[in-house]
């Protein structure tokens, strides 16, 4: 399929044109994708509200949640061919600062968030370094595929949280990815609850099997006492970004129980540190993804844990890019996907 060359430029004052993109060549080392769909996620939200305006040099596409098929490779790339069904792991380090020497490429002291600080995917053409790529079997639909990068960001919350079937997870903030978290902790064998304000989200947790909670109708940290007979929860995840929600992420541990901070907070937050104290808390950061988390998370799509058709409220076209961040600004939605052109 030869695409027109067109992407979605984000020029400022919570506005985006469309407009042609002529694809780029790739580079030695670099393939060229021609992308199906693109997820806008809570950064690109961010970004379009002008938050970000100090970092993202404008005019600027973004996305970097994507599935797409390899259309060109540049000089020296092995291993892909054209055709292949791919997305895009987004992450550019340098190799170099203390970070990298330890083998934390993924927090890199100068990393490039591809889809951030450089293009992104909300274009018919994207062309990526190869050894950023990451294959996507033949049965998992390319709609499905643009979940695999917030997949990874709940595969790696998971991860660090050290979680172990038959622990107790609370999941505070039912947005995508606390969903997403929610629906991994659940695979990986823990007993999971999620506690969120908005109705809808709720509603759309209770669908995909999950025990979900008001915390306005609801004493969460009584709940949790009964639930656990006493004890607290081993791992809670704070994924609201406020105030409340940090502290309903500490009461609710038990005895060495580990709080894991996936939310970007805007402004630091009080915390209990007397309770970290008395019960042995750990508070553990969490920042995007490694590529183990990828793989796991493309096999988690493909093997159905992660109802991906499920999450994707809505799916518009890359002309209606406004209508796509406004209904994820309604709060109403919980995944919408942009088709770039080679999706259907």
């Amino acid at each position: 399929m030869v695409h027109d060359g067109r992407g979605a430029f984000y020029i400022g004052d919570r506005n985006f044109v469309v407009r042609r993109a002529e694809p780029v060549p790739p580079a030695a080392g670099e393939v060229r994708i021609e992308v199906a769909y693109t997820g806008i996620c809570g950064t690109d939200l961010h970004i379009m509200h002008g938050a970000m305006d100090a970092r993202v040099a404008r005019p600027a596409v973004l996305g970097h949640e994507m599935a797409g098929l390899v259309a060109e490779l540049g000089d020296g790339v092995t291993g892909w061919s054209v055709g292949d069904r791919v997305t895009v792991m987004p992450l550019a380090w340098c190799g170099g600062c203390p970070a990298c020497r330890a083998g934390h490429t993924h927090i890199c002291h100068r990393l490039n968030f591809i889809g951030i600080d450089s293009p992104g995917a909300m274009q018919s053409s994207w062309t990526v370094p190869a050894a950023r790529l990451v294959r996507l079997p033949e049965h998992l639909s390319l709609r499905d595929g643009a979940l695999v990068e917030p997949t990874a960001v709940a595969v790696h919350d998971v991860r660090r949280s050290r979680l172990r079937a038959g622990e107790r997870a609370v999941v505070v903030g039912a947005g995508p990815v606390g969903l997403l978290i929610a629906c991994v902790a659940r695979q990986a064998g823990a007993e999971v609850v999620v506690v969120e304000l908005e109705r809808h989200r709720r509603a759309v947790a209770e669908e995909l099997g999950l025990r979900a909670v008001d915390p306005t109708a609801t004493d969460v940290a009584a709940m949790v006492q009964e639930w656990t007979d006493g004890a607290g929860a081993e791992v809670t995840f704070e994924v609201s970004g406020s105030a409340g929600g940090v502290r309903t992420a500490v009461e609710t541990l038990g005895v060495r129980g580990r709080l894991v901070a996936v939310a970007i907070h805007p402004s630091p937050r009080e915390v209990d540190l007397h309770r970290v104290f008395w019960r042995e808390l750990e508070i553990i950061g969490v920042r995007v993804y490694q590529h183990t988390d990828f793989e796991e998370a493309v096999r988690l799509l493909a093997d159905g844990a992660v109802p991906a058709a499920r999450l994707v409220s809505e799916v518009v076209p890359l002309d209606d890019v406004m209508a796509a961040f406004a209904a994820l600004e309604s709060g109403t939605a919980i995944k919408v996907l942009v088709d770039c052109g080679t999706g259907a």
